[in-house]
C-alpha cells in the first residue's frame, strides 16, 4: 500500500491552548467543513479528549455517499489530538492535529498520513485529485480558524 503525507501549517496570533480549546467546541467540525463539501455528521460518541471516542459522518464522493467512522486517540491536552479512520473511503487515514507554541502565538499543524484504495491504478488516477482536494480543504480550515480566533 502506497502511503502519502499531507501537511498544512499556519501561524496564529493565539496561544496553542486557545487554538486547542477552539477545536474542542461542539460545533468546531461543522465550522471547519467547507461549504462545498457534502458532509453530514451522523453521531459523536465522546469528545476528542476521550481515548477511543468515535465520530461518524457521511461524505459524498461524486454520486456515492459513504459512511466514515473515525476514532480519536493520543490526546495531549493543549497540544494535540489524533483521529484514525476505522471505516471509510481511504485505505488508511491518520490525522494528527497539533497546536505548537510559537512565541506569543502558535502554529496550527494538520498532518495526515493516508493511502488510497484500489491499488496502483487508483493511485495514478486519483492521487492528484486527493492532494488538490486536501490542499483546498485545509486552506479553508486554517483560514476559518485564524479568522475565528482573531474575532474572539
Amino acid at each position: 500500500m502506497k502511503r502519502y503525507e499531507f501537511v498544512a501549517r499556519s501561524r496564529l496570533d493565539a496561544t496553542a491552548e486557545e487554538v486547542y480549546r477552539w477545536h474542542l467546541a461542539p460545533d468546531a467540525f461543522e465550522k471547519l467543513t467547507p461549504p462545498w463539501e457534502p458532509v453530514e455528521v451522523i453521531s459523536k460518541d465522546g469528545t476528542v479528549e476521550e481515548e477511543g471516542a468515535l465520530v461518524t459522518i457521511r461524505v459524498r464522493t461524486g454520486p456515492i455517499w459513504q459512511r466514515w467512522v473515525s476514532r480519536h486517540h493520543s490526546c495531549i491536552p493543549g497540544r494535540q489530538f489524533c483521529d484514525t479512520q476505522v471505516e471509510g473511503p481511504f485505505a488508511l487515514w491518520e490525522h494528527t492535529h497539533s497546536f505548537l507554541p510559537d512565541g506569543d502565538g502558535s502554529i496550527l499543524e494538520d498532518r495526515i498520513e493516508y493511502a488510497l484504495p484500489g491499488g496502483r491504478v487508483a493511485h495514478w488516477v486519483a492521487g492528484w485529485f486527493v492532494r488538490r482536494k486536501l490542499k483546498r480543504m485545509f486552506d479553508y480550515r486554517h483560514k476559518v480558524t485564524v479568522e475565528s480566533l482573531a474575532a474572539a
